[in-house]
Formats: C-alpha cells, sequence, structure tokens
C-alpha cells in the first residue's frame, strides 16, 4: 500500500534546517529508499511563491500566495510503500525523531486510494 505523509509546518518562523538535520535526514531517506519504503520525497516553496486554484460556483479563481488564513502549511511530503497504516506511521514516526527537539512538526499520513479501487 502507498501512503502520503505530508509534513506540516508553522511557516515563517525563521527555524531552517541545519547541516546535522540534513545529513540525518539524507540517510534516512537512503536507507528507506534502498528498502523500497520511500518512493519519493521533496520539501515544497513557501507559501509566497504559491498559488490556489479554486472552483466555486463554476468560476475558477487563481489566488496568489502567501495564504494569511493558514496558521500550518505542508512543507514537505513524502510518499511511501508500506504493509499497513502502523508501518506507515513508524515510517513517519522516523522522519519526525530526525528533527529533533527544537522542531514543532507533525505529519498526516493518508493511504494512496488506487484508482481502480476507489
Amino acid at each position: 500500500m502507498r501512503f502520503l505523509s505530508m509534513v506540516r509546518i508553522t511557516e515563517n518562523t525563521g527555524l531552517q534546517p541545519n547541516a546535522q538535520l540534513m545529513a540525518d535526514m539524507g540517510k534516512l531517506i537512503e536507507e528507506l529508499t534502498r528498502e523500497g519504503k520511500l518512493l519519493d520525497t521533496a520539501g515544497l516553496a513557501p507559501t509566497s511563491d504559491g498559488v490556489r486554484v479554486r472552483l466555486a460556483g463554476g468560476k475558477i479563481r487563481v489566488v496568489d500566495g502567501p495564504f494569511t488564513e493558514a496558521k500550518e502549511v505542508i512543507g514537505g511530503y513524502a510518499l511511501l510503500q508500506a504493509e499497513s497504516k502502523e508501518e506507515a506511521i513508524e515510517l513517519a514516526k522516523r522522519f519526525l525523531r530526525v528533527h529533533g527537539n527544537e522542531w514543532n512538526i507533525e505529519c498526516e499520513v493518508r493511504q494512496v486510494m488506487d484508482p481502480c479501487t476507489a
């Protein structure tokens, strides 16, 4: 089964990944990729560089970022391959643990539905 782990962050805290975090994350990414547990991962550009495309009442509207109404935003993601939801949760915990004590982030983990079974 595939799961999407969306990393939620509070934007504009000024907290940046240091060299140790990047090295530790690189090791974890390499390990999980080699094991076939990590299919893809990336961080996302800040909301100030993004847009939202909305459909409402049959009309499409494009709204430029930043999105002031959002306290937390998706800062990155990991596409995981796991045997169960519980395993996907454990993989998300490993990503969070790499960040140490100074970060306040969370992962939302959701199963990716196959179009044929949704």
